[in-house]
């Protein structure tokens, strides 16, 4: 993968995990629209040019299809997980901090 379909599908990954829960296909397919529209604008392309060839359609699909947000939560947690034994304590007491608010802002979007 070269750099600009690198960074537009980070960005378009990044840009989905901003939108709340969607509660309708309908919802998440304006969200896509919309997160195409950012990675464009930061890219310099067309979202018509941005989507077919800077955003890998999985990521797309994933978000479509519910399963972007559980794997990147999943991910950084066992990535923060194995990192924060090289934390100073204090640092690993924010990164605790950090972890515990994501998780009740995660619990209270999805009642």
């Amino acid at each position: 993968m070269t750099f600009a379909p690198r960074a537009g599908t980070v960005l378009a990954a990044l840009a989905l995990r901003e939108f709340e829960a969607f509660d309708s296909q309908t919802q998440a397919k304006k969200n896509v629209v919309r997160a195409i529209e950012s990675v464009a604008e930061r890219l310099g392309n067309t979202p018509s040019v941005c989507r077919k060839c800077s955003v890998h359609p999985m990521v797309l699909d994933a978000y479509l299809d519910g399963s972007m947000i559980e794997t990147l939560r999943r991910r950084a947690n066992e990535e923060m997980d194995e990192s924060l034994g090289d934390l100073r304590p204090e640092e690993a007491a924010v990164m605790a901090l950090l972890q515990n608010r994501l998780a009740r802002e995660q619990e209270s979007r999805s009642a």
